[in-house]
């Protein structure tokens, strides 16, 4: 197994709503903000290689929105889907499989495109299946207004439209016996988590939950979190097994470190070390 840190650039959000109740006072120290109290956020995804699948997991936010739209996150840095994956050494058109850890804007963005004259959608990986878990699908096209502007039906739509889209709850051993999908409830509705094995180490790509290293403490919860004490919950419950076990947290939209591992503290759960991977 092969797996590539694939950066599909940097956009900012509101500190405020990143760390919701937590003051800026303390949050500002890891994660600092400009003159906007905006912060700078990096769309990290993955590319796994099991030797049978090439598997990209999230794919930022892409390209097709207008300018408008853009102004409001301040895309910005080096970083690009596509040309990550290139690096890599793959092409688009080798990805065997999509999993989109949840549909928000800046996790599935990326996996629809314009095509060339910019008059019709499709797909950015054709030969690929695209995959999220049912019930999240449900609340993506039947949104509650806390998450309505987040979840874009030209994002998400054309998945289903063409044929492209699979469900991993009714699917078994969708990514072979290496990597298993767990799930949480308090960001949006079952967001997936891919914990992944590879020889002795396993990495667990974390999603929303703990969307940086300024969030690990049990406390530090987004504003935009649906069901926020489930949100503490569960980062409480994965935090206890990742310290016991030695797993590898990958961050996907900490501005600097892709990867953390952690321990408990007499303060409680704590960043052991960050690192890149």
């Amino acid at each position: 197994m092969q797996i590539h840190v694939i950066d599909a650039g940097h956009f900012k959000l509101d500190g405020g709503a990143m760390f919701g109740v937590v003051p800026k006072t303390i949050w500002h120290k890891q994660i600092p903000a400009d003159e906007n109290n905006l912060c700078s956020w990096k769309m990290r995804c993955l590319l796994v290689n099991t030797g049978q699948q090439l598997i990209l997991i999230d794919s930022g936010m892409g390209d097709k929105q207008d300018a408008r739209w853009m102004g409001f996150y301040y895309r910005h840095g080096d970083g690009d889907l596509i040309e990550s994956i290139k690096k890599a050494g793959y092409s688009p058109n080798e990805i065997t499989d999509v999993l989109c850890t949840h549909l928000h804007f800046d996790h599935c963005g990326g996996s629809v495109k314009w095509n060339t004259t910019k008059d019709r959608l499709e797909l950015t990986f054709p030969n690929a299946r695209y995959w999220t878990h049912s019930a999240h699908w449900e609340s993506a096209i039947n949104p509650n207004p806390r998450e309505k502007a987040t979840f874009l039906k030209e994002n998400i739509l054309p998945m289903q439209e063409t044929g492209a889209l699979h469900f991993t709850d009714k699917a078994e051993k969708t990514f072979g016996d290496s990597i298993e999908l767990l799930y949480a409830n308090g960001h949006t509705e079952n967001m997936i988590m891919p914990k992944i094995k590879q020889g002795e180490k396993t990495y667990l790509f974390i999603a929303d939950t703990i969307p940086s290293h300024a969030h690990v403490p049990i406390p530090y919860v987004m504003g935009y979190d649906i069901r926020p004490l489930q949100t503490m919950s569960e980062k409480e419950y994965l935090l206890k097994q990742v310290a016991d076990n030695n797993w590898t947290i990958i961050f996907d939209h900490d501005p600097v470190h892709d990867a953390a591992h952690i321990h408990l503290t007499e303060k409680g759960y704590r960043v052991a070390d960050m690192f890149n991977l």
